[in-house]
């Protein structure tokens, strides 16, 4: 790790159903309090599923009438959390060129696109394309240095975080406005992934639909939301005074090169990821103190993620949680959404518990956190996002006493 700088969480921000602040959303996950509703799709109400919407959203603190009318709802939600993790971490201390915006979104401006086929108004291209929320970032933050997007699934916001901490280190910027945005509570959406058999269409309980690692599961319930994290350079960091959450460690990127959908069945491209994150933080398995699981309730990738954990940390060998169980599936969204949390898992040493978990299921030797919050030391933690296309994304977390 010699010559590299040192990476600072100085900034969150998040626009979920589960809490429009984290504060909000730390409250939900630590009392299992599903965000989960049968929600309508479309508007006749013929395509009604459990998901997890964010009802009372509202861009207007943000974005002028005429700029919610240039951009679809996930960027909307991008720009406030974005808004909202710059305001957290006091400003962009550093000159425009040295600032860099890194965006994740499995779908982009899917909402507009639906909307528009067949009579596509004149904003129609630039409300549907995904690199949009790094647009909007760029401009009302100042931000001249790089501005990417990413699109690898429900990896996206991983890796973005991930390349944002690679961005800081190489010495291309200083500070790095780093998340993940996607709102695909469409019709056709929710018919593709329920006919895929991916996610859950039916629910006795609907508040219960999302249950990672437990025998009853059905399948991943569709999130909608934002989360944004400010990334500095920790000597500039502490130079001004910051409050910092937690230092940003380690960063692994690995492919399973195996199926267009389904992970790996032995979960080797998931552990050499965790390894790769790891390796780069500078530190061993046994020294991590909590695994924040991709968790989604399929079968296939619970079990998979599953034997990759085992394989990494040993039978039930590190405390494990999923919060998608309150969260839902926010696709490109997830992996930032779950970097916020780990952050804020790391500054309040505190992991919180996997809700819905009745039964676990015996594939999964796993100590699944499932009842009360667990207090955990000082120390790593890794948070996992393993995607369709079998694109693996870790990064690790630590304190900045550590």
């Amino acid at each position: 790790m010699t010559g590299r700088h040192a990476v600072a969480v100085t900034g969150l921000g998040v626009r979920c159903a589960a809490g429009a602040t984290p504060e909000a959303l730390w409250e939900s996950l630590v009392l299992r309090r599903s965000a989960t509703r049968l929600h309508a799709f479309d508007a006749e109400g013929a395509v009604v599923y459990p998901a997890c919407p964010m009802t009372d959203f509202d861009p207007c603190g943000h974005l002028a009438p005429k700029e919610v009318r240039r951009a679809d709802r996930s960027v909307q939600l991008a720009v406030c959390a974005a808004a909202d993790a710059v305001e957290d971490a006091g400003g962009l201390h550093a000159a425009p060129g040295r600032r860099a915006v890194v965006t994740g979104t499995g779908y982009g401006g899917v909402i507009s696109q639906e909307n528009g086929i067949g009579h596509p108004d004149v904003l129609y291209a630039p409300r549907l394309m995904h690199n949009a929320g790094a647009y909007w970032i760029s401009a009302r933050f100042g931000i001249t240095g790089p501005s990417l997007t990413i699109s690898t699934a429900c990896a996206s916001g991983t890796h973005a975080v991930g390349e944002a901490m690679q961005m800081i280190r190489a010495g291309c910027a200083d500070v790095v406005v780093a998340g993940g945005h996607d709102s695909p509570l469409t019709p056709t959406t929710a018919l593709a992934f329920g006919r895929s058999g991916a996610m859950v269409t039916e629910c006795e309980e609907p508040g219960a639909a999302s249950r990672p690692f437990d025998v009853g599961r059905r399948g991943f319930v569709l999130a909608e939301g934002a989360a944004f994290l400010v990334l500095e350079r920790l000597d500039l960091a502490r130079a001004r005074g910051a409050r910092i959450h937690a230092t940003l460690t380690g960063y692994g990127r690995t492919s399973d090169a195996h199926h267009l959908t389904a992970p790996h069945p032995d979960g080797a491209g998931a552990r050499a990821c965790m390894e790769q994150a790891l390796a780069d933080a500078g530190t061993t398995a046994d020294a991590v103190t909590h695994v924040n699981a991709h968790g989604t309730g399929t079968e296939l990738n619970d079990i998979a993620e599953a034997q990759a954990i085992t394989a990494v940390f040993g039978p039930r060998g590190v405390p494990v949680t999923a919060p998608k169980s309150v969260t839902g599936h926010g696709l490109g969204l997830a992996g930032a959404l779950e970097a916020v949390i780990t952050a804020w898992s790391v500054r309040e040493g505190l992991a919180p518990p996997t809700a819905h978990l009745t039964r676990l299921d015996p594939r999964c030797e796993l100590d699944v956190i499932h009842t009360e919050p667990r207090k955990i030391p000082d120390g790593p933690v890794i948070s996992n996002s393993f995607a369709f296309g079998g694109h693996n994304a870790c990064v690790v977390f630590d304190s900045p006493h550590a």
